[in-house]
């Protein structure tokens, strides 16, 4: 497969192979272009794209701390290398132009009162097969979030999710008033 690759792709392993020892590298002006089909991949002679100057990879922090290397460089060019975190917040809807709850939020956590959010340890319904029954048994316990926690998911939610609810022989009760609590 390594021999395949260096084949089809003379201008791009050697350079890597360079980059992984830490030199500098010059790209040649004559790079070819690579056609790819749907099982093959195929390289024309006939298509090649010039360049006006030879770019210089750098992988060495050493030789120029300003520049990153290779990876770091192509990472903004695509943007599934690192999932980006997402909280869906919707600032003002379509319709009434009001804030918007995150429904996953109100399912998977419970708000008390006095701001504390109550939540699942998380793996508690993962893999149980090969837990032993302590874990398991530590895994369904309820933990509070911390501050920093607790405020994003009150961002996350409206006030209708903030109000104070009673319930008929309600388990959280003790915990929904706190004193010398500070978030």
């Amino acid at each position: 497969m390594a021999a395949a690759m260096r084949r089809l792709f003379p201008g791009v392993v050697r350079p890597m192979r360079l980059l992984s020892q830490g030199r500098a590298v010059v790209l040649p002006l004559r790079v070819p272009l690579v056609s790819c089909n749907f099982s093959t991949l195929t390289s024309s002679p006939g298509l090649q794209r010039l360049s006006a100057a030879r770019p210089i990879l750098w992988t060495n922090m050493d030789t120029r701390p300003s520049q990153l290397g290779l990876l770091q460089s192509v990472m903004h060019l695509s943007p599934s290398l690192l999932p980006q975190p997402v909280r869906n917040l919707t600032y003002f809807s379509l319709k009434k132009g009001k804030r918007k709850t995150v429904k996953s939020v109100v399912r998977r956590f419970l708000r008390l009162h006095c701001g504390l959010w109550l939540r699942r340890k998380a793996g508690y319904k993962k893999k149980l097969w090969k837990k032993k029954s302590v874990r398991k048994k530590r895994l369904r316990e309820h933990v509070f979030c911390n501050g920093t926690q607790s405020k994003l998911l009150d961002k996350m939610t409206t006030s209708f999710w903030k109000r104070r609810n009673w319930y008929m022989n309600d388990p959280y009760q003790k915990y929904q008033d706190r004193t010398n609590l500070k978030l």
